[in-house]
């Protein structure tokens, strides 16, 4: 049961409704992004990856075990970003080549 107790329930609808009445965001738990934060590319995935895998190396609070899995999995998230703007790049270069070839018209 999602809410067990029913002034959570109540404290959650009354959030949500607001948030609703005002145009903002679909859910209390979910935060608006600023502009700069909103990914665009896969140079933009990894610049942000950058920033969290500096910041998660960093944090002195985490045993050497759980930095280890964020970071890891922050590498695997990165590779795949990798992966993709590779692909992107391909998909421009061919592209770019098909658009100077001159057009051919069929024989028939």
């Amino acid at each position: 049961m999602p809410f067990a107790d029913p002034e959570k329930n109540r404290s959650y609808q009354r959030d949500y409704k607001r948030l609703q009445r005002a145009g903002g965001c679909q859910t209390p738990g979910q935060t608006r992004l600023p502009v700069e934060f909103r990914l665009q590319t896969a140079a933009d995935v990894l610049a942000l990856l950058d920033e969290q895998v500096a910041a998660v190396r960093q944090d002195a609070s985490l045993g050497s075990v759980e930095r280890a899995k964020a970071v890891g999995y922050l590498a695997g998230i990165a590779l795949r970003a990798i992966d993709a703007g590779d692909v992107a790049a391909r998909v421009e270069a061919l592209e770019s080549i098909l658009k100077s070839r001159p057009k051919q018209r069929d024989a028939a």
